[in-house]
């Protein structure tokens, strides 16, 4: 069964968290969610800003050990589903309707563009460092 045809079917047949369906940011929201806690709540836990927050969550930014720590453990989730999407992480969404494929179609396409769009802003923050060390030797 392909990805596509997969997330059509109902939770207990696809992994939500998993490395292939969710980048980290999206398991932290989703574990977050999980737990009942808004992004203020588990900042304020965390002793962090929610800017911060909202960073590892859009995957502009992670978290330092320590904190990643604190974050597996607020969450109940094992630090290795955190980073990874294998291990202990938070129940499946319950929702028995399945997703149609039209749905599931856009929902894949929309991770596929914002893969390409981390990726190019990975690539432009390189080439302005390159950019700045010419100009500084030249």
């Amino acid at each position: 069964m392909t990805d596509t045809e997969n997330i059509g079917e109902t939770s207990g047949d696809y992994d939500w968290f998993g490395p292939d369906a969710a980048t980290f940011g999206d398991r932290i929201a989703g574990a977050r969610e999980a737990a009942g806690m808004t992004q203020p709540e588990l900042a304020r836990r965390l002793g962090i800003r929610i800017t911060t927050l909202r960073g590892w969550e859009e995957d502009r930014s992670e978290p330092r050990a320590n904190r990643l720590s604190m974050l597996s453990g607020l969450l109940n989730v094992s630090l290795p589903w955190l980073l990874s999407g294998e291990g202990q992480g938070p129940e499946e969404p319950s929702d028995e309707t399945p997703i149609s494929s039209d749905v599931s179609d856009i929902l894949l396409e929309m991770r596929s563009v914002k893969t390409d769009m981390a990726k190019a802003a990975d690539k432009l923050t390189r080439l302005e460092k390159r950019l700045r060390l010419a100009l500084t030797k030249g």
